[in-house]
């Protein structure tokens, strides 16, 4: 059975003008271009008296080798969103106002092809394996995914602040 094994967490926070249509193929290519498979579990949206009620959730893997593969969870929820005009050289947009939380939870995945655990003896040998043979390699995966999910939150983050200065 495939073991989970999290990483790293992130957390951003975003309140002003955006667009949200452009934010979410922002974020879908993002990934894609990551090579990450990108399944999204939910997605809903609830209009309230004080705005539209966003929320969706996707699950992104990559494969990073034949036991392992990076696993991301992320979150998005946008609350109190609302249509605004803005104005850029004379010409009117029409744009979205809110606040924006994106949550990620990363994680390495091994096993995923559940190749391992046919028997108890290759269990055993996938620990001994994992633990005395691969430890530099796992600290190497454990880098590189947090270092993926940190460049991400950066670029979400440079993308929302280009589209509020419209």
């Amino acid at each position: 059975m495939a073991e989970l094994s999290p990483v790293y967490d992130g957390k951003m926070v975003h309140s002003g003008i955006f667009d949200f249509r452009e934010l979410y193929r922002f974020m879908y290519e993002w990934f894609r271009d990551f090579s990450y498979l990108i399944l999204e579990k939910k997605y809903s949206e609830k209009i309230k008296a004080e705005g539209k009620e966003i929320e969706f959730e996707w699950l992104c893997l990559r494969k990073i080798s034949e036991d392992y593969r990076f696993r991301i969870k992320i979150v998005t929820r946008i609350v109190k969103m609302v249509t605004v005009e803005v104005q850029e050289g004379g010409v009117k947009f029409n744009r979205d106002k809110g606040e924006i939380e994106i949550k990620f939870n990363s994680y390495i995945e091994r096993d995923w092809q559940n190749r391992w655990d046919q028997h108890p003896i290759t269990k055993f040998l996938r620990g001994f394996y994992e633990r005395y043979m691969l430890r530099g390699r796992m600290d190497f995966f454990e880098d590189k995914v947090k270092s993926e999910v940190d460049e991400t939150m950066s670029q979400i983050k440079s993308f929302l602040s280009l589209m509020g200065n419209v």
